[in-house]
């Protein structure tokens, strides 16, 4: 089988879905950093919905700023922009298409201006970002905006030169729309942090403000930030992803994405420059997302950090085998129930215990491939943004607290660097070093991890989140992650 293209396309098996429209007469109206595996399954999949019903200006203009972007240039560029994407159920009912909304893909290094001038053309209108949790330089703790990446340090240094972070090529971007009197585009966060929008507009104010005050106040005045949830488990690209799809689909592609059927997209409908109508493709547009932000963080992505530290110090590496082992799912469900969902609102149109049924089953899905070892990285990003607002309501209330300290005292045991069966943990953390100093210092005196403030805060001072998490930690150092899960009741 020849390589994916466009000339290729027309002898793909009829089974796989291929785009209903005509590529060459598309234009871009987003500019979208950071097309990693999940925008590739999510957003650039409603957006190919978009382009199907014949709004043709909205296709996507892709750009990378990092080494690692390198591979998908090369891999866009060798497949005129298409990729496949492949879908499977609860039921291991898979399902492939290919992608074709990616209208061209920029790798920033290589050409900066030419990024400039997409970001300036009065044709864009949404720039949209999924650069991770720790990619806005918003301190956890402070809620402030706290640079400490290279690229925006350097984009901050006095003088005229090319950005190289997310937030310099927006301001300039914006910049050169005032200076040309273009209006300004709609910033949209599609990352896993509740007040996506607020966080967005933390970072690019607070960046313009150190680098041009007036700038930064026309942009409080003139750009939109929307608040939104964004729900589909994607695990990331590997061999085994590729030789898949050539497998069961005889298709050659150099960067496919697999992902579960589930899809959702609450999405604040805010957009003054304009925006596609994503609602006729399944998106949710809503006046108040908080409450589907609140629902999915606390529930879908802090079972992810509940199941992968216990899972992994247990000898586990999958997902689906630790949701289909009773411990474990017991534990998520009363982690869910009795300590996430009191923290909630009311969410509009969901059963609560319906949709955490569901978690589990979609967590369940053999098919997806998903690893312990995806669900980490970062810890101290995530784990700031999914579990500790639980835990700090919990602590004002009253409320129960122990699941979710023992995932605290798990991933302490985590950052010693191996399992209980010897083996190491996979620790990629951007703050890994001063994480594991923190944790090496519970040899002398435990609980102290609990007193590093980027990640805690002041709640590290409470005495009985401290009382309870040395208590668990002794318990994983004693008995063992099964073992303390299954007493975690009797703490």
């Amino acid at each position: 089988m020849a390589l994916l293209n466009e000339a290729t396309l027309s002898g793909l098996a009829t089974t796989v879905e291929t785009p209903k429209y005509d590529r060459a007469a598309v234009s871009a109206g987003i500019v979208h950093f950071g097309v990693g595996a999940f925008h590739r399954a999510h957003e650039a999949m409603f957006i190919d919905d978009i382009l199907a019903r014949g709004f043709t200006d909205w296709a996507i203009c892709g750009v990378g700023l990092l080494e690692v972007d390198q591979a998908v240039r090369d891999a866009l560029r060798a497949q005129d922009n298409l990729y496949t994407l492949v879908t499977s159920s609860p039921d291991g009912t898979s399902v492939a298409r290919v992608i074709g909304s990616i209208h061209e893909y920029l790798y920033a290094p290589d050409d900066p201006n030419a990024v400039l001038d997409r970001l300036a053309d009065p044709d864009t209108r949404i720039v949209s970002l999924t650069i991770t949790e720790g990619g806005y330089s918003v301190n956890d703790a402070t809620g402030a905006f706290d640079p400490r990446d290279p690229l925006t340090l350097h984009d901050l240094q006095p003088g005229t030169r090319p950005p190289a972070s997310v937030v310099g090529y927006i301001t300039t971007g914006l910049a050169r729309r005032r200076e040309a009197g273009t209006p300004a585009f709609t910033v949209m966060s599609c990352d896993n942090i509740l007040g996506n929008g607020h966080v967005a507009q933390t970072a690019v104010l607070g960046f313009a403000d150190r680098k041009d005050p007036e700038l930064a106040a026309w942009i409080a005045r003139s750009v939109a930030f929307p608040n939104s949830m964004v729900d589909r488990i994607t695990p990331v690209t590997t061999a085994e992803t590729r030789a898949s799809v050539l497998t069961e689909y005889g298709i050659e592609d150099l960067w496919p994405v697999r992902s579960e059927s589930f899809a959702q997209w609450v999405l604040e409908d805010t957009f003054p420059a304009g925006r596609p109508p994503l609602e006729l493709v399944g998106v949710q547009m809503v006046d108040d997302v908080e409450p589907y932000e609140l629902m999915k963080l606390r529930l879908l992505n802090a079972s992810h950090q509940a199941m992968s530290y216990l899972g992994i110090l247990a000898g586990e590496q999958w997902v689906h085998e630790v949701c289909r082992d009773p411990l474990f799912t017991d534990f998520l469900l009363d982690y869910m129930h009795l300590e996430a969902i009191p923290t909630l609102r009311q969410v509009p149109g969901i059963d609560l215990d319906a949709y955490c049924r569901e978690l589990i089953d979609r967590f369940s899905s053999e098919a997806i491939r998903d690893t312990l070892a995806r669900q980490v990285v970062n810890g101290s990003d995530r784990i700031p943004k999914f579990l500790l607002p639980v835990l700090r309501q919990q602590l004002e209330t009253g409320g129960e607290i122990r699941r979710s300290t023992l995932v605290l005292a798990a991933w302490s045991r985590f950052l010693e660097g191996r399992t209980e069966n010897g083996d190491p943990t996979p620790i990629n953390d951007r703050r890994a070093m001063e994480l594991i100093e923190a944790t090496n210092a519970e040899h002398v005196e435990p609980g102290s991890i609990l007193d590093y403030r980027p990640v805690f805060g002041d709640l590290g001072a409470n005495t009985r989140l401290r009382d309870v998490f040395v208590a668990c930690r002794a318990s994983l150092v004693d008995r063992g992650a099964r073992a303390t899960v299954a007493a975690i009741a009797d703490f």
